[in-house]
């Protein structure tokens, strides 16, 4: 690769931390990110934010803690994201695409090159959620040795705070994009149109959970990489189907239950 920096600023790069525990670890990230050049810092539900013990921890990086946002659920933090990348400890994932952390790093900062992108970190004990990992276009995983991989979650920031200031170090090929990637927020607008419009033409989850079909939608799109184009098309299908049956005369529930799935 050649030498020449990736033009990118820091706040095109956002941690996520989400209900982190303990506040001492969000110091310690913070100190991990001013270490690398990071800057923009998001807390989903943090269970003590501010807290003297962050302030201690950060060392010097206070700056970063000051200038964090504090969010009250996922979606928020991810408002004006297109990639999503989600940290985990598996090596593989039947559903979404995960990376080595070095590859990962490359991609996201090739993508920041066109829009913000959202790194997230779960909680400390349980990590993320089934549903949180369904918010992310690919997941992201540092190798360890496998009789005692756990890392500490500032440990873990910044291993990916460094390899992501590695890939900055070099210019990289944004995957060509004419139109931007959906945002975060645009997927979650087309997700709710999609679950009322399953409902309105009575299409139903067989599964014995009944709760695993959005959720099965939500990784198939991920892994399609809408652009925003492709986004409003699928929305603008979905607002024909609904005008369709609403001139039909059935603006609820199948018509028939052959329809059903």
């Amino acid at each position: 690769m050649d030498a020449s920096p990736v033009a990118i600023g820091p706040a095109d790069l956002r941690v996520v931390l989400v209900e982190t525990s303990h506040p001492g670890n969000i110091g310690a990230v913070a100190r991990a990110m001013k270490n690398m050049g990071l800057e923009r810092l998001v807390l989903v539900r943090p269970k003590a934010f501010p807290h003297s013990e962050a302030s201690a921890r950060a060392s010097g990086a206070t700056d970063l803690l000051e200038r964090a946002q504090v969010v009250g659920s996922l979606p928020e933090a991810l408002v004006g994201c297109g990639l999503v990348v989600a940290t985990t400890a598996r090596e593989r994932d039947p559903n979404i695409r995960v990376l080595d952390v070095r590859d990962g790093a490359v991609q996201m900062v090739a993508e920041a090159v066109r829009g913000p992108v959202a790194l997230l970190f779960g909680n400390e004990r349980t990590g993320l959620t089934n549903d949180e990992l369904a918010l992310a276009n690919l997941l992201l995983r540092i190798p360890a040795n496998p009789g005692y991989s756990s890392l500490n979650l500032a440990m873990a920031v910044q291993v990916v705070a460094y390899e992501l200031y590695r890939a900055r170090g070099f210019s990289v090929q944004a995957p060509e994009r004419v139109v931007p990637r959906a945002t975060a927020d645009d997927m979650e607008r087309l997700y709710a149109h999609l679950a009322t419009v399953l409902d309105e033409v009575g299409f139903r989850d067989r599964t014995a959970s009944g709760t695993n079909l959005m959720e099965r939608l939500r990784r198939l799109f991920n892994r399609a990489d809408l652009d925003q184009n492709e986004a409003n098309i699928v929305r603008g299908i979905l607002t024909a189907v609904q005008q369709r049956r609403r001139t039909a005369g059935t603006p609820h529930g199948p018509r028939d239950p052959s329809e059903r799935a």
